[in-house]
């Protein structure tokens, strides 16, 4: 699996994945956020990113094309966003789910109250207005 940042030139490809998937993406060009596609030899796996600069990051769009899925490409994804996160020296990664709280909860994350996130999660556009208040917040320390 290959990884590559997405481009301002690729945003579009990205959002329209996003869409697709039900996922939020009106902010994905706002500043402090980094996306990754994902692909291999048989082509675009998924997408992921990181949203915010310090020890507190927001695990951000990490969705699967569906014809990819079912074969653990979601968990090498993921594990290739904690370990940029964890170069970077990242302590801990938050993130809201509507959908996918199991898959994330197999991975080691745990769900936390909405007002125990830190505030760097708390101030983010998708904390404060792009996810409804319906969806679980859940973290993982990562460091």
């Amino acid at each position: 699996m290959i990884a590559s940042l997405v481009n301002t030139a690729s945003l579009s490809d990205l959002a329209a994945e996003l869409a697709d998937a039900g996922l939020p993406s009106s902010d994905l060009a706002d500043p402090d956020r980094r996306f990754f596609r994902f692909e291999d030899a048989a082509g675009v796996i998924g997408y992921g990113g990181i949203e915010g600069d310090g020890p507190h990051r927001l695990l951000r769009s990490l969705v699967v094309r569906p014809e990819r899925r079912g074969a653990g490409l979601g968990a090498a994804i993921l594990g290739a966003i904690e370990q940029a996160a964890t170069d970077e020296g990242v302590a801990a990664l938050y993130l809201l789910t509507t959908t996918a709280e199991p898959f994330f909860r197999r991975h080691g994350y745990e769900a936390t109250e909405r007002a125990a996130a830190p505030d760097a999660i708390a101030g983010s556009a998708e904390f404060r207005v792009l996810c409804p208040a319906s969806a679980a917040l859940l973290f993982k320390r990562i460091a």
